[in-house]
């Protein structure tokens, strides 16, 4: 699986491509770009791995995630998917196609599964590959998403962490929605608010 993360916007989202290099097939995960040259950059990547991007998801809908939405469809023909109970938090475009849990994206090779981790905003979603998990803004290294947005639950992000994402191996690299790279592990180990999970 091939994973290239860009930080973009104002607020330092990270924007993911994950393709399948067998197959040139690709997604791009939250493009969160409010600027050209950003673009510019991402659509150069793709160019260069001569991928043919079959989806864009939205790990939620908020702005820092969504704003590149419209530039990266016009540019790829891509269809937009994102959790249905985050759909109406976008207008133009709007989505394509709603996800829930369970649900497999496909290219080539690659599987994705939908982890439906409301918390950060009713309609959160990870995206599950085999040596890897996308985490959106549910989990970060060190830290756990924002639950004080509208939408948002400490118990239902705390809950997702728990139950759907700390139940993963300790060696699956966690791709967040900001900030660095990381592993469950590592996250159960020293993530100063999931202490209360695992007492050593």
């Amino acid at each position: 699986m091939f994973v290239k993360m860009f930080t973009v916007g104002i607020i330092g989202a990270n924007c993911f491509i994950v393709g399948d290099t067998s197959t040139e097939e690709a997604l791009v995960i939250d493009p969160g770009f409010d600027s050209a040259s950003e673009a510019k950059t991402i659509l150069r990547e793709i160019e260069r791995n001569k991928f043919k991007v079959k989806f864009i998801i939205n790990t939620h809908g908020h702005p820092d995630h969504t704003s590149g939405n419209k530039t990266l469809k016009e540019a790829t023909k891509a269809p937009i998917l994102i959790h249905e109970y985050d759909a109406a938090l976008l207008k133009n475009p709007s989505a394509d196609k709603t996800l829930r849990e369970g649900d497999i994206i496909e290219l080539g090779g690659v599987k994705l599964r939908v982890l439906h981790t409301p918390g950060h905003s009713k309609g959160s979603i990870a995206l599950l590959g085999a040596d890897a998990v996308f985490s959106g803004d549910t989990l970060f290294a060190g830290s756990i998403g924002r639950y004080d947005l509208p939408g948002g639950s400490l118990e239902q992000i705390m809950n997702s962490i728990k139950n759907k994402l700390l139940i993963l191996p300790d060696h699956l690299k966690v791709y967040p929605g900001h900030g660095p790279v990381t592993t469950i592990g590592e996250e159960k180990r020293s993530n100063p608010f999931l202490q209360d999970f695992f007492q050593f």
